[in-house]
């Protein structure tokens, strides 16, 4: 198991997105329930984060339990994940590590889309998922 979730890793590519700039697509067909991967980044503390996190437009930090996850510098990975309101994928954490798993069979060249969930945007950045069900702010 532990193999494929590293190919289908392996497979994403990251592309011009229908939602907002860039996005990460699936390379290859994914199951659901299936684990896609991991999320990348500079291991940093959570005051860090946030001072960082405040007044970006983008960013690309998960918060753990006991740190956080900054992958602002990474060129690749689930850095690239752009939120729905009616996502493909959702993440799972520990306190090391945030994990994304398929929540329905993905195609090749789907976009995968992720919810943020709280954020450090603090429900002030407009949604542009376009979902039924969108909540209208991130």
């Amino acid at each position: 198991m532990k193999a494929e979730w590293r190919r289908i890793y392996a497979a994403l590519r990251v592309g011009r997105s229908r939602l907002v700039g860039r996005g990460l697509f699936a390379g290859t067909r994914i199951r659901s329930r299936a684990k896609i991967g991991e999320f990348e980044g500079e291991a940093i503390g959570l005051r860090e984060a946030r001072r960082r996190a405040k007044g970006r437009a983008v960013i690309a930090i998960v918060e753990l339990e006991r740190h956080a996850l900054d992958a602002t510098r990474w060129r690749h990975g689930f850095r690239f994940i752009n939120h729905s309101c009616d996502p493909n994928t959702f993440m799972r954490c520990t306190p090391e590590r945030a994990e994304f798993y398929a929540r329905r069979a993905i195609a090749p060249g789907e976009e995968l889309t992720v919810d943020y969930g709280e954020s450090h945007h603090g429900g002030r950045l407009p949604c542009r998922c376009g979902a039924a069900t969108c909540r209208g702010y991130i």
